[in-house]
């Protein structure tokens, strides 16, 4: 198995100055390698203090000038925010300087916030992301992006510089509704996942999106890669008091953030599945929502994280597990000592697991020419 990690650089109610966060984040970041970490991974979110990475490609392309043999993930790349064909130039680029090492993550959003600042509708993401991934997918493996879609509107131009491997198999998107699942088999991208439902319900919708791809693809497809918010601790009491106030504080900004408690996202097209929260929310209290968030993560002691990455991996086959270890304002120092008890007593378990007999995406050899 692989593992990953990933620095998210939240503010919560701007305790910190932001040139703090970075440092401090970036630190983190610094050390994947050195620990053994196959893999670091970037968010994209704006204008809020709940993740302060407005462009995810050019943080990978600093770790990758930082970093010689860990992969560089997009968790995501948020699609409708974004001009395509400028997004399959920066990936083709940073693919490049990387030496192929990018891993590919895209997804269409979520926060009223960041749609407003762009002045996008909410309505139209599902569309803009649908065909903003074709014409990029596309345009990866031909050298050159052409569309003329309802959104999307682009004139055959070529990607300079070309894209010298193949993106298939080191593609993923995130996707959490039902309908997103069907979209995701049809692009040919796996899936990213970023627990927030019962596996139950993670599987069996995966269970669909796995027969829906290969009546599309003719193959199987790619291994899930999950992430999950972390804290690894010798006290197995200590270990829940600070999951608790971390992992806790970390939903409660994702509640703010994307305001699943209020109503507005059952009556945005597209979004209906989202909605479900806030009926959850008034029926339940945030308070339920907040210790469900808590059961899908990944703390306690080595042996505890252990136990549970091995089980969300039995749950959803997932080949990939991505940790994050700072959050909700959580003290670097304790970021630290989390990340580096787990690098070192967790981490060699998970990867004896062994990976999916599957070529490693970093060690794609370059097309014998372009387009």
């Amino acid at each position: 198995m692989r593992v990953g990690m990933t620095v998210v650089f939240q503010n919560p109610h701007d305790g910190e100055a932001d040139h703090t966060v970075y440092a401090d984040e970036l630190r983190l970041a610094d050390l994947a390698e050195p620990l053994g970490f196959d893999s670091i991974w970037g968010v994209e979110h704006h204008f809020t203090d709940y993740t302060m990475c407005p462009d995810v490609l050019e943080f990978l392309t600093y770790m990758a000038g930082r970093t010689r043999r860990v992969q560089l993930g997009s968790m995501v790349v948020v699609l409708p925010w974004h001009d395509p064909i400028r997004v399959a130039e920066q990936v083709s680029m940073l693919d490049t300087m990387s030496g192929g090492r990018l891993v590919f993550g895209i997804g269409r959003g979520l926060g009223r916030v960041e749609f407003e600042g762009f002045r996008v509708p909410m309505e139209e993401s599902r569309g803009r992301f649908v065909e903003s991934a074709e014409m990029i997918l596309r345009g990866l493996e031909q050298g050159y992006c052409e569309y003329d879609g309802t959104f999307v509107k682009q004139p055959k131009k070529a990607i300079r510089p070309r894209p010298s491997r193949s993106f298939k198999g080191r593609t993923y998107a995130a996707a959490v509704s039902p309908e997103s699942m069907q979209i995701m088999a049809e692009l040919g991208v796996g899936i990213l996942i970023i627990p927030q439902k019962p596996w139950d319900v993670v599987r069996d919708e995966l269970a669909q999106y796995r027969t829906a791809y290969r009546q599309v693809n003719g193959t199987d497809p790619l291994p899930t890669v999950c992430a999950g918010w972390t804290f690894c601790d010798p006290d197995a009491d200590r270990a829940r008091e600070m999951a608790v106030r971390y992992i806790g504080g970390y939903w409660d900004s994702v509640l703010r953030h994307y305001e699943l408690a209020k109503d507005h996202l059952k009556h945005t097209k597209g979004y209906e599945y989202y909605g479900r929260m806030s009926e959850i929310a008034a029926e339940h209290g945030t308070d339920a929502l907040s210790e469900f968030f808590l059961s899908l993560q990944v703390w306690g002691t080595p042996e505890q994280c252990y136990a549970r990455v091995a089980d969300i991996r039995e749950r959803v086959g997932c080949d990939t597990f991505v940790a994050c270890f700072r959050y909700a304002g959580m003290p670097v120092d304790e970021a630290e000592r989390s990340m580096r008890l787990f690098a070192s007593e967790v981490m060699p378990e998970l990867k004896a697991l062994g990976a999916e007999d599957r070529p490693h995406p970093a060690h794609a050899e370059p097309r014998a020419s372009s387009v």
